[in-house]
């Protein structure tokens, strides 16, 4: 099953319309705080069009959309950078439109341990590409067992590989941070919370709406969490639960979210991450509604 496929949940969309309500926020990021954070687009409203959602074949439009649009870079997923032939291409698209590659997303059972090995030598690949360009995040989604809750043993594997990952981060240059979907946070946070308790001071990649949709207040996770916080997904949602077209179209407090990344000194990366509902009809090409959503995020977080 798809694991961004929307599940409509009524409490989740009074907590997004109650997000998108509060009072007048806190005055917004200040000073250079725009030299910290870079802003940058995921690649996932274009691989979810895409067979086994593999953007290979289309980095040239991504690339040139998110140029386009005004990002500092681009966060991809993971399948081009196992290929030496797409990562010299996009390589060779760094440097003809003048923006990052910042990282990949990566998704994988990190708790069987049985993929152990392979996972790892699969990792090992892509930092190696990833270096060559000039990357340097890496988002994991850990996977979960069908219908049950990991066990303490698989929680002791997957801290195992992770931390076997987070060292050959640290040997390239790169640095791997969980993040999340709704899995990962449901039932008080038990799987990420299983992770925290066998590695503390993990590096957090967190995505925002996915909290909400899980239940999550995100301005209290980024409270509780700031010291480890390094990265993050941003997007927009409507009071009914669903995803608008484009960044600023819905009904999140982003005036919020400025003030709380500037309260607890967030210097990582802002990353924009479109989605739509399965059988949306886009109103306009997807170019416009990123570049619509990069400069919402400049009159309203101030980045």
């Amino acid at each position: 099953m798809d694991r961004r496929k929307f599940i409509q949940n009524t409490s989740l969309s009074l907590l997004g319309l109650a997000l998108s309500q509060k009072g007048t926020s806190k005055s917004l990021i200040k000073g250079n705080i725009r030299k910290k954070i870079t802003v940058g687009a995921h690649v996932w409203v274009y691989a979810s069009t895409q067979p086994g959602f593999d953007v290979s074949p289309i980095l040239s439009q991504i690339f040139s959309d998110v140029a386009y649009a005004g990002f500092d870079g681009v966060e991809t997923m993971e399948h081009p950078l196992r290929s030496s032939v797409y990562t010299k291409q996009i390589k060779e698209l760094i440097d003809q439109y003048k923006i990052k590659l910042i990282g990949s997303s990566y998704g994988a059972d990190m708790w069987n341990k049985d993929k152990s090995n392979q996972i790892y030598e699969d990792v090992d690949l892509i930092f190696g590409n990833m270096a060559s360009v000039g990357a340097r995040t890496f988002g994991i989604s850990v996977g979960e067992p069908a219908g049950r809750k990991k066990t303490e043993n698989e929680f002791d594997t997957q801290t195992a590989l992770l931390k076997r990952i987070i060292s050959l981060g640290e040997k390239r240059g790169i640095v791997p941070n969980l993040h999340n979907h709704t899995a990962e946070v449901e039932n008080k946070m038990y799987d990420l919370r299983g992770t925290l308790k066998r590695i503390p001071d993990i590096k957090l990649g967190p995505d925002l709406n996915w909290l909400l949709r899980a239940g999550i207040d995100p301005i209290s996770f980024l409270k509780e969490f700031r010291k480890q916080i390094v990265f993050m997904h941003l997007r927009d949602q409507l009071s009914n639960g669903k995803w608008p077209e484009s960044m600023g179209e819905g009904n999140v407090n982003f005036k919020e979210i400025a003030a709380i990344i500037n309260e607890i000194s967030f210097e990582g990366d802002a990353i924009i991450e479109l989605a739509h509902e399965n059988g949306f009809v886009r109103t306009r090409p997807l170019k416009e509604s990123l570049k619509m959503s990069r400069e919402y995020m400049r009159k309203t977080m101030g980045i």
